[in-house]
C-alpha cells in the first residue's frame, strides 16, 4: 500500500515545497495538492519546485477539473513537468467544485469530464486527439511518455464513468464499509465496459491526525465531513436520499445549512457543526498509531492501493513524522 499526502497551496509556497521534501524523506509515495486558484496559489507552479527538490515522489492535483483551464493547456503542463523531471506526475480530476463554484460556475457535466480525461491523457502521451473540430497533438512529447488519470467520484453515474475511463479512482473518505461499496461499483462498471477491473487503482484520501486527544482531533478534522457533505448534497438533490449511494453518506447531511467556500478545507470552520462525531471518526483516520494501522490495513484488504493523508490541521509535521517513522514502514511492502 502506498501512502501519499495532500496539501493545500497556502502561501508561502515555500512551506508546501518544504513539507513535500520532508514527505519524500519520510517515505510518502505521492504529493497531491488542492487545485482551486481563487482560494489557494497555483499548484502547477509549485509542482515544478517540488519536483526539482525531490527525486521520487509523484506529484499532481487532488483534484483538477475540466473547467478552469483549456484541456490542452492542462495536458501541456503535465507533459512539460514529465519531460523536465521524468514522468513523475499524476492527474487527479473531477467535475469541479470550489474552483468552479467560486467563479459562479456549476460543475462540468460527466460527458465533458469523460472527454477531458481522454484528451489530457492522450496529449500528455504525445498522441493525437480530435479537439474542438481539429486534430491536435503535442509534437515535442518524448516517445513512451504516459500520464495516469485518476477520477474522483461519489455519485452512481460518476462512479460508472470512472470504471469506464479512469486509470484510478479517488474516494475522499476513509470509511471501509463505504469504500467497499464504491470499489465494487467502479469495478462492476469497468467490467461492463470491457476493461480489466483489476487494472484500476484505488486511492482513499482523508484527514489523518496521530495523537491521543481524540476530541481535539475531531474538531480539527470536522471540516472534512462538511466538504464530503457538500458533494453528497448534490447527489441527494439529483437522485433523492435513498439508493444512489450508501445511506451513511446521506443521513448525516439532514442538518446541513449551506456551505461557505471561504472556509473550504479549513480546520475549525463554522459551517460544519452539523457533522457528528461518529461521521468524523468514520471518514477520517484519528487516534494513536495503532488505530491508524488498523483502519489502513482494513482498507488495504479491500483492495485500496493508496491512502492519501489530507494534512490540514494544527499538527502537520508531527503527523507527517509519525507516518514516516511508524505507519509507512508497517504498511508499505
Amino acid at each position: 500500500m502506498d501512502i501519499g499526502v495532500v496539501f493545500q497551496c497556502d502561501p508561502p509556497a515555500s512551506t508546501v515545497v518544504d513539507l513535500s521534501v520532508k514527505a519524500e524523506a519520510a517515505g510518502f509515495s505521492h504529493v497531491w495538492t488542492f487545485d482551486s486558484h481563487l482560494l489557494w496559489q497555483e499548484p502547477f507552479v509549485i509542482y515544478s519546485q517540488i519536483l526539482a527538490r525531490t527525486s521520487k515522489v509523484v506529484v499532481g492535483p487532488m483534484v483538477t477539473n475540466p473547467g478552469t483551464r483549456d484541456w490542452t493547456v492542462t495536458a501541456s503542463l503535465f507533459a512539460t513537468l514529465n519531460e523536465m523531471y521524468g514522468d513523475r506526475t499524476i492527474c487527479g480530476i473531477g467535475r469541479g467544485d470550489s474552483a468552479l463554484r467560486t467563479l459562479g460556475y456549476p460543475p462540468t457535466t460527466l460527458k465533458e469530464l469523460g472527454e477531458c480525461v481522454h484528451v489530457i491523457r492522450e496529449l500528455a502521451a504525445g498522441r493525437a486527439v480530435h479537439y474542438r473540430g481539429n486534430e491536435v497533438r503535442l509534437p515535442w512529447v518524448k516517445p513512451g511518455a504516459e500520464l495516469e488519470v485518476w477520477v474522483a467520484a461519489y455519485g452512481p453515474k460518476a462512479l460508472a464513468l470512472t470504471g469506464e475511463v479512469g486509470d484510478g479512482y479517488i474516494l475522499q473518505l476513509a470509511d471501509p464499509d463505504i469504500a467497499a461499496w464504491m470499489i465494487k461499483t467502479v469495478r462492476a462498471a469497468a467490467e461492463k465496459a470491457g476493461r480489466d477491473p483489476a487494472a484500476i487503482k484505488f486511492c482513499v484520501a482523508a484527514p489523518a491526525y496521530v495523537g491521543d486527544d481524540l476530541a481535539h482531533q475531531r474538531e480539527q478534522t470536522r471540516w472534512f465531513g462538511g466538504m464530503v457533505g457538500n458533494h453528497v448534497a448534490d447527489i441527494v438533490a439529483r437522485y433523492g436520499a435513498t439508493g444512489a449511494v450508501p445511506q451513511a453518506l446521506t443521513d448525516y447531511i439532514e442538518g446541513r445549512r449551506g456551505y461557505d467556500y471561504s472556509q473550504h478545507g479549513k480546520a475549525g470552520n463554522t459551517h460544519t457543526e452539523f457533522v457528528p462525531d461518529d461521521i468524523v471518526d468514520r471518514f477520517c483516520v484519528l487516534g494513536p498509531v495503532e488505530s491508524h494501522l488498523d483502519k489502513l490495513r482494513a482498507l488495504r484488504d479491500l483492495g485500496v492501493d493508496q491512502f492519501a493523508v489530507y494534512l490540514q490541521h494544527d499538527d502537520k509535521e508531527q503527523t507527517l513524522a509519525a507516518y514516516g517513522e511508524k505507519i509507512i514502514p508497517a504498511l508499505v511492502a
